[in-house]
């Protein structure tokens, strides 16, 4: 859900038919992140290590691609860690910072005018339908998906081969947004055009500036 940020180059403009946003810490804060912190915090632990831990284990427990349940990830995590809390109490931490960036469902929008087919690609669990009923954003992308139905993340760069299948793009015609240089990174090696995403103002700048908006 997380991961360093480094310099990867930008798509060149225009020509896109669709978009692949991450969720957490594009379309909303990261609240997988910033919930960790807290939780480290209010347990005297390490932040980085927490969150190295935390990383490790919704991937290995199989929470992430629906093959696990959140049981098993928190137990994971609090025997590994010595975190205390209940399932339901650690969970309100990460998801009450899950916070929609409004500017960001504007461009959503604003492209949607366009006619660009525009969808979440999200390694997240059950939570992304839990945030959902809460805010109700789904309704603004023509597609989501999420690693927790897929049955894989974006650790596996055929994750990308199967999405832009599905919407019926071409992988040079669909642009691919994430916090996560990793995931651009593998992105590019499937053909796609990928944008790291840092801050907000940057991002939209670049936008308006492929698409003359």
């Amino acid at each position: 859900m997380s991961g360093a940020r480094s310099a990867v180059a930008s798509p060149r403009p225009g020509g896109f038919r669709a978009a692949l946003l991450d969720f957490g810490g594009v379309i909303a804060e990261e609240g997988f992140r910033l919930g960790l912190e807290a939780i480290a915090l209010r347990n005297g632990v390490d932040p980085a290590g927490l969150q190295r831990e935390a990383d490790d284990a919704i991937y290995e427990t199989g929470y992430i691609a629906g093959r696990g349940t959140e049981a098993d990830f928190w137990e994971r995590l609090r025997r590994r860690t010595g975190i205390a809390g209940t399932d339901d109490a650690l969970a309100d931490e990460i998801l009450r910072r899950f916070v929609l960036r409004p500017r960001m469902i504007d461009a959503v929008r604003g492209l949607r005018r366009q006619g660009i087919a525009v969808a979440i690609l999200s390694d997240q669990t059950d939570w992304l339908e839990r945030l959902d009923a809460r805010d109700g954003f789904f309704l603004e992308f023509d597609r989501v998906f999420n690693s927790y139905r897929l049955g894989k993340g974006k650790r596996d760069a055929t994750v990308f081969d199967d999405v832009v299948r599905a919407l019926g793009a071409a992988p040079a015609g669909t642009l691919f947004v994430d916090d996560n240089a990793g995931h651009v990174a593998r992105a590019r090696s499937r053909g796609l055009a990928a944008l790291l995403f840092r801050t907000e103002d940057a991002f939209l700048a670049e936008l308006a500036s492929w698409t003359g908006s």
